[in-house]
């Protein structure tokens, strides 16, 4: 009996996770709407915490009406995996990087372009305004809704286990894990590394390894990740701004209330928010945490990458990609590029 019971919670559990969306908005029980919400984020990492912040406030406000369970640290599987499962209903929720959302939705990344960005005081102003409402009506063409407010995940710095990072040349032949993005793969043969593609439930392993040399990446998914147990330095490169979309199965929010959906986007706006501050805190602060966990810190000269990547023909490709219109919305805020 016990072994039995055992495999009916399994399978109750299994199909839980994997029925589609229309099983799981229930009426049950105390709770009338009960979502999934996943990220690919440790648990540690602000993102997750602010996330569980979010449904928290959501269940207290709606008196325990509107239950959104948390599935962090890639619970439900790769970034592609939980993509799928989102667009098929399985997941109602999901926090994914614009540049992975590029397999699906190609004008996503065009916040990750390399070197386009001066700091913080270009890129929330351009994601709050313009150019992120550019983006989400792209992505609701796909039936995805993205939340209005993006959050943080950072400017992206070089790590390796094998050189040190100064200049363009020394990207040469680098086997640099990068995630699903063609816009990564892109960017990196343009300055002639040698990127492979690796979700990142398998970063740390494929570096520890030796499967790859290094992976960029912000310092604070460095810090949580504890990729700095597997890499020797870090070249302070800033060469690409990613945030996170909390996207949600289009047909699944339409078909939840307006009073309902207005407590869903408020908390959630407001978590992202908090969020955003809590990176740039870190980011005060994890330079010297990470130096101390044993990795080696180094400047580079920026205006040399660039010139490389302008040299090799990245922006002209990338800006044809596009199009005029969402190249000249991203130059509004981030100034001229190429």
């Amino acid at each position: 009996m016990q072994t039995n019971r055992r495999v009916l919670l399994q399978g109750t559990a299994a199909s839980l996770v994997f029925a589609p969306a229309v099983m799981r908005v229930t009426r049950a029980g105390a709770a009338e709407y009960t979502f999934k919400m996943a990220n690919n984020s440790p648990e540690s990492h602000p993102l997750t915490i602010r996330m569980r912040e979010a449904a928290a406030n959501i269940l207290k406000e709606s008196d325990g009406k509107v239950d959104i369970q948390m599935f962090p640290n890639n619970q439900l599987g790769s970034d592609t995996d939980m993509l799928s499962q989102l667009r098929s209903g399985a997941l109602e929720f999901f926090t994914l990087s614009g540049l992975i959302l590029a397999t699906l939705v190609p004008a996503a990344s065009i916040n990750g372009i390399g070197f386009a960005w001066s700091g913080y005081d270009k890129v929330w102003p351009a994601m709050d305004g313009e150019l992120g409402a550019y983006v989400r009506a792209q992505i609701a063409k796909a039936n995805l809704h993205a939340f209005e407010k993006m959050w943080d995940n950072g400017f992206r710095q070089i790590t390796s286990s094998t050189r040190v990072i100064k200049a363009p040349e020394d990207l040469q032949g680098f086997k640099i894990r990068v995630p699903a993005s063609p816009l990564w793969t892109s960017m990196f043969k343009a300055f002639d590394a040698s990127p492979m593609t690796i979700n990142f439930a398998e970063v740390y392993s494929a570096l520890q390894t030796k499967v790859a040399e290094g992976q960029e990446n912000p310092l604070a998914l460095i810090d949580s990740a504890k990729l700095y147990e597997v890499q020797k330095y870090l070249a302070r490169t800033n060469h690409m701004w990613d945030g996170f979309w909390l996207l949600a199965n289009g047909k699944v929010w339409k078909s939840i209330p307006d009073d309902v959906k207005a407590l869903i986007s408020r908390n959630v706006n407001a978590s992202a928010v908090a969020e955003r501050e809590d990176i740039a805190k870190l980011n005060g602060s994890l330079e010297s945490a990470l130096t101390a966990k044993g990795l080696t810190f180094n400047s580079v000269d920026m205006g040399a990458f660039r010139g490389k990547l302008q040299a090799a023909g990245f922006f002209k490709e990338w800006k044809g990609k596009y199009g005029n219109e969402a190249w000249a919305i991203l130059e509004k805020y981030a100034g001229s590029i190429s």
